[in-house]
């Protein structure tokens, strides 16, 4: 990924849902203007969930994710469909495509209700209109989607994807629908000023690919300079120096979370410091929630168990951060003989409540509609949450430190737990 592309967990997911051979595929490379998916009139063509990022205009940056058909057969047709239903959870806008020929039937129907559960939008897209013959065809058209538009009470489009017919209607749709919360969550931008100095401690973690940050560092990074501050980057046996050779001081330092106890020992008292990790936790999470999962880790008991999850896939090191410090950290801080589960990628977890706790990476590949569906799912089951970041930083005990420049969630984390 180039530092002009914008990754996956900042783009509009985009997923299309749908009976086989409906023409799922069809929209795709219809929206796309190219073709992007496989077509094929034989049925169960895309088989697992496929994800495409891509520009769309004027739509903007998206991740196209093709699925199974919610009608397919035998046992892994079953499988492909239990993955088709786990891209729900990362969905910021669904398309329902429906053959108009065939009309909305009772799979359709259950990822209506799915999302109208979740309260997330979702637009039927009536699609192979060009096969309709009749005298008054335009008029059969727009009586069919008026009249599911009315009875389901949402969006429905009428479209043919092989014609191009209806397309642009469609993306002014989608358009309407999109959750216009980009600006809402910065990383850092609401916490600094123009003109303001912002350090970022950045070791050079073993786990990125060879000559680049790793993520949360490029994203932090371009969200200072579109805040007008200054962004200052050492790594963190130079940041003494670093604070000794500033004109002024800095408003905040950043670091990575595994050097918390490095960095925190440098920063003077009276500079903010916080942590990659934690930013992350309030612009993809639930800062709330998170710092009440580091509070249970108090409460964690022999033979508990600890699910692990990081939302991306990658190579492990002999060190590695996820497998092998969070479990040491949590052993040495509870005393308890607890057991680790761990989950990576797409897949999170079918069986929360098997689990007295959850720590999650940082999510800095999910969008920000994925992570809060696996803290909700955690909440729901009554089962605490909590990230890397504010996990170490509560273990090494930095944790009031670090939420300083938060004074509300500083406000939970020392409140007194009335159970």
């Amino acid at each position: 990924m180039s530092l002009n592309e914008a990754p996956r967990g900042v783009r509009v997911h985009l997923a299309l849902f749908g009976k086989r051979n409906t023409g799922k595929s069809s929209v795709i490379n219809a929206l796309t203007g190219q073709e992007t998916a496989i077509v094929s009139e034989v049925k169960g063509t895309t088989t697992d969930p496929v994800f495409k990022a891509m520009e769309i205009l004027p739509i903007g940056p998206c991740v196209i994710i093709d699925t199974a058909g919610l009608d397919d057969a035998g046992t892994l047709g079953e499988l492909r469909i239990k993955k088709t239903l786990e891209v729900l959870e990362i969905t910021d806008v669904a398309l329902l495509i429906v053959d108009i020929n065939i009309g909305i039937k009772e799979d359709d129907r259950f990822i209506l209700d799915k999302f109208k559960e979740k309260k997330k939008p979702i637009i039927v897209v009536l699609n192979k209109i060009d096969m309709i013959n009749s005298e008054n065809k335009n008029n059969d058209i727009n009586r069919i989607a008026t009249s599911l538009q009315e009875s389901l009470s949402t969006p429905v489009v009428a479209v043919s994807a092989l014609k191009q017919q209806g397309i642009k209607k469609l993306k002014k749709a989608i358009i309407s629908v999109i959750p216009e919360d980009e600006d809402t969550f910065k990383i850092v931008g609401d916490l600094i000023n123009p003109g303001d100095f912002v350090i970022l401690v950045t070791p050079i973690d073993k786990a990125a690919p060879k000559g680049r940050l790793i993520l949360p560092q490029q994203q932090t990074i371009r969200d200072i300079l579109e805040s007008d501050a200054i962004a200052i980057v050492t790594k963190e046996f130079e940041l003494r120096e670093t604070l000794n050779n500033l004109v002024k001081k800095p408003k905040l330092v950043i670091t990575d979370s595994q050097v918390f106890l490095k960095v925190a020992a440098d920063t003077p008292k009276d500079i903010l410091m916080t942590s990659f990790s934690i930013l992350f936790a309030r612009q993809k999470g639930d800062l709330t929630e998170f710092i009440k999962g580091a509070k249970a880790i108090e409460k964690l008991k022999d033979g508990d168990k600890v699910l692990i999850a990081e939302g991306c896939t990658h190579h492990r090191q002999s060190d590695d951060i996820g497998s092998v410090k969070i479990p040491r950290w949590l052993r040495q801080r509870t005393g308890k003989q607890l057991e680790f589960e761990f989950s990576a990628g797409a897949s999170f977890t079918e069986d929360i409540n098997k689990y007295a706790l959850i720590v999650h990476c940082g999510a800095c590949m999910m969008n920000r509609t994925g992570m809060l569906s696996r803290v909700e799912r955690a909440k729901h089951h009554q089962v605490p949450i909590v990230n890397y970041g504010i996990l170490i930083a509560y273990v090494q005990g930095l944790l009031p430190r670090a939420l300083e420049p938060f004074p509300l969630a500083k406000m939970i984390l020392e409140e007194e737990d009335l159970d």
